[in-house]
């Protein structure tokens, strides 16, 4: 039986009180990016991978068709409200709780859910150059809380990731900001719910 699709919007205050896994925090470089994607110095030459659809069955898709979407970009907003971390990805049109604080504490965020895009790749460029975090898993879907990992960006340079790439939306280290966001235009979605499969969150941290 399939997992229901996730609810995005939700006050935290109704999910239950779980049990933490702690995500290792990781600076991130290409060396660190190795096989979840690579770091990104300006946008404008960042290109996106598009995923042939697969075939059906034993005939072939056609040479030149089954990625012709293209892609598709905006702005990735996120911002904290009174201990809850808000998004809004103006390129798909979807907002979002990516997490919330944990224990009292201002320097994590208590991950409730991850996905990813079988179809495409995905750019984070920080607008504002400020601190963030990226969560990742790589591609399976056998995810488990023990494969996730956190990349911390100084906001100089953006991050990209292939398409499979398990991630939520990035985390500010503080106060509000913006990211250009590029992707796959179809944006399929498959997605993860760590408290309803695993009865758990996971704790990123926000600071090295």
């Amino acid at each position: 039986m399939s997992a229901p699709a996730p609810q995005y919007l939700f006050d935290p205050k109704d999910k239950p009180t779980l049990p933490l896994v702690q995500v290792p925090l990781i600076e991130a470089d290409d060396a660190a990016l190795d096989g979840y994607g690579y770091v990104v110095d300006e946008p404008e030459g960042c290109q996106i991978e598009i995923v042939r659809w697969p075939a059906q069955g034993w005939r072939p898709i056609d040479d030149g068709t089954g990625d012709e979407g293209g892609t598709t970009e905006g702005i990735f907003r996120c911002h904290w409200d009174e201990g809850v971390l808000m998004a809004r990805n103006e390129a798909v049109d979807g907002e979002y709780v990516l997490g919330w604080n944990g224990g009292g504490r201002d320097d994590n965020v208590l991950l409730w859910h991850m996905n990813y895009h079988p179809d495409g790749g995905q750019l984070f460029f920080p607008l504002d150059r400020k601190p963030f975090v990226i969560p990742a898993a790589l591609p399976g879907d056998d995810l488990q809380p023990g494969k996730v990992v956190a990349f911390w960006c100084d906001g100089t340079r953006g991050v990209y990731i292939h398409p499979g790439i398990w991630h939520e939306g990035v985390f500010p280290v503080s106060g509000e900001q913006r990211f250009l966001d590029r992707q796959g235009k179809v944006h399929a979605r498959v997605s993860c719910d760590f408290g309803g499969e695993f009865g758990v969150y996971l704790s990123v941290p926000l600071t090295p």
